[in-house]
Formats: C-alpha cells, sequence, structure tokens
C-alpha cells in the first residue's frame, strides 16, 4: 500500500489537482446556460411567495448557502430539510412559492417522496441536479444540469466538483435574478444592516454630523485670534466663515494656520477674510456618509461644512465622526 502524501511538494500537488477538477467543473457549467437556465430565472422572478430550497447531506448544506444568498439579494428564500418537510414541516410550502431542489444523483428519496405533493399544491419545481435522466430530473418543470465528469476527491465518491458545481449555478442564478430585479448597493445594504457595507450606504451625513454650537463658525471680520479660540473651543480642527445670512464663505483649517504662521502675520490684526480658504468644499445632509469619506480622501481634508443647496451652513463633521461610526 503506497504511503500517504506527506511531503509539501506532494501535499500542494494534491491541492492543484482538486482545484484543477473544480475549475473545469464550473468552466463546463457555461454551454449549458441556455432557455432552461432562462425559464428557471423567470420562475423565481415571477414568484409571489419565497423559493424554497432543498437538499439532502451535503446538497443539503449547499442549498442553505443558495437560500441565503438569494434571500440577501432581493429574493426572499428559506432552506427547508427535505427530512423535516416529510413530518410536518411541508406546510411551509405555500401556492405562491417556487421550489428549488438539489441532488446530484437525482434520486434522493427524501426529494423524490416531496415530488408529488409539490406538484398537487401546483408549485413550479426546479431541480439542479448531475443526473438529467434521473427521477427528479424528469419530475422537473425545468431542470438545470450541474453533472461533473469527475469529483476532486481522489477516490472519486467524496461530493467535492459537484457540490462546487452546484453552487455556482445557484450563485449564477442568484445574480441573474438580482440584476434583473434591478436590486441595488443600497438595497444589499438594508439586508445587511450590521455590516461594514451597511453602514457605508446606509448612514447619511446629517445622522453624523455636528449642529447648532457645536459648529464653528466666524464672520469674514472677525480676527484671526477670534477664529483660533472658536476652533480650540469645538475641537473639529477647523472654521466655517459664514456670511451675514449665514451662507458657507469660507473655511480656516489646521494647515491655514501654519501657513499664516509661516507668513509671520499678526492674529490680533488680521482678519479671518484675508487668511480663509475660499470657495470651501462643502456637503449636503442627504449625502452617504461614505461620499464625505470621498471627498476627504479626494481633496486630502479631515473636516467637511455641512450646507444646503443655498450654501447655508447646517452642521460640520470630520473624519473623526466618520470614523466613530465605522464608515471609515
Amino acid at each position: 500500500m503506497p504511503s500517504p502524501p506527506t511531503s509539501n511538494e506532494q501535499l500542494l500537488a494534491s491541492a492543484r489537482r482538486a482545484l484543477t477538477i473544480e475549475a473545469r467543473a464550473v468552466e463546463a457549467l457555461l454551454p449549458r446556460l441556455d432557455t432552461h437556465f432562462a425559464d428557471a430565472c423567470k420562475l423565481c422572478l415571477a414568484c409571489e411567495g419565497r423559493v424554497v430550497v432543498t437538499g439532502m447531506g451535503k446538497s443539503g448544506h449547499i442549498a442553505g448557502k443558495i437560500a441565503a444568498t438569494l434571500a440577501s439579494t432581493g429574493t426572499p428564500a428559506f432552506f427547508l430539510h427535505p427530512a423535516e418537510a416529510g413530518h410536518g414541516d411541508l406546510g411551509m410550502i405555500t401556492r405562491t412559492d417556487v421550489v428549488l431542489a438539489l441532488s446530484n444523483s437525482g434520486e434522493t428519496p427524501e426529494l423524490i417522496l416531496l415530488a408529488p405533493h409539490i406538484k398537487r399544491l401546483g408549485v413550479p419545481l426546479i431541480v439542479m441536479t448531475g443526473a438529467p435522466a434521473s427521477t427528479l430530473g424528469g419530475a422537473a418543470n425545468v431542470m438545470l444540469d450541474v453533472s461533473v465528469p469527475e469529483e476532486a476527491c481522489p477516490l472519486n465518491l467524496a461530493p467535492t466538483a459537484s457540490t462546487t458545481a452546484t453552487l455556482a449555478m445557484g450563485d449564477a442564478l442568484a445574480v441573474s435574478i438580482l440584476e434583473a430585479r434591478g436590486f441595488t448597493r443600497q438595497d444589499f445594504a438594508r439586508s445587511h444592516p450590521g455590516g461594514s457595507l451597511g453602514r457605508r450606504l446606509l448612514l447619511h451625513v446629517e445622522d453624523l454630523m455636528r449642529t447648532g454650537e457645536a459648529v464653528p463658525r466666524v464672520k469674514p471680520d472677525a480676527l484671526l485670534s477670534e477664529g483660533l479660540l472658536e476652533m480650540s473651543r469645538k475641537g473639529l480642527g477647523m472654521t466655517v466663515v459664514v456670511d451675514a445670512n449665514d451662507r458657507v464663505a469660507g473655511v480656516f483649517t489646521d494647515g491655514d494656520l501654519r501657513r499664516a504662521l509661516d507668513g509671520q502675520i499678526d492674529i490680533h490684526k488680521t482678519t479671518m477674510r484675508e487668511v480663509m480658504t475660499p470657495n470651501p468644499k462643502f456637503i449636503g445632509p442627504r449625502e452617504l456618509a461614505a461620499e464625505a469619506v470621498h471627498l476627504m480622501e479626494l481633496h486630502k481634508i479631515t473636516a467637511l461644512p455641512v450646507a444646503d443647496e443655498q450654501s447655508k451652513l447646517l452642521g460640520a463633521l470630520n473624519v473623526h465622526d466618520l470614523f466613530r461610526a465605522g464608515v471609515v
């Protein structure tokens, strides 16, 4: 009996072989994308209920992932364990649903047992199988061929390439459906509010900005010494310079201060008008917080005034506010 591979070279060779087989299995799906795949997409798009994804064993694990991907990309879906379905959970399927069943052999007993009940409900059945001529393949309204010539397992037994191909086909189905729905990044964020993407796409500037007395502001004719005191009190690293109507006329930042001091100016005689940066960048309150991050990175600044379309000052925020909110 040959000794098992233990050297680095042998282990890497096994890994390369497995990945090559799985890559070929996925690539082989491309020519099978035809009207049957389009029909499966249309059934899911027309579904007024949920897509019920089911499978046993390793196929069950893949079914759970496909259901989760569908649900997070705009298609209500859930995983149904076929063994539990025969003991009461069949009631989870309604007449407005679509069933997506996964079985490499197409002869999984638990799924075959469900097929007549699904037909009795009048629910469309999509089957992904490695055996198109199987019992399940024949019972399907739409059959998707996910067969593979071999498993990545050297014994050609453990589901490896077959589960990868099925997962890839499920991802292709989900992606095609989300694009047909016009599903956006904002839609994705709404179903992932706890993640970093959710924070970036659901938080608006008005949710984070400082308002009222917390916003540093001075008039153009104020002395630089007054502007410095205002910056120090409010701790934003800048002060906004506003006109008589509270419209943004300019900003004065730590960088402006360094340049002013290099010019040896008198802070008790110089006005803010003389040292401010006129026509500064500002952002609207309904803009995404992620856009504030983009502006700061693009213009190499650390704080932004928040103003309306008429440039009236509404608030301000800096990079630390964005950090605390988890947007950066």
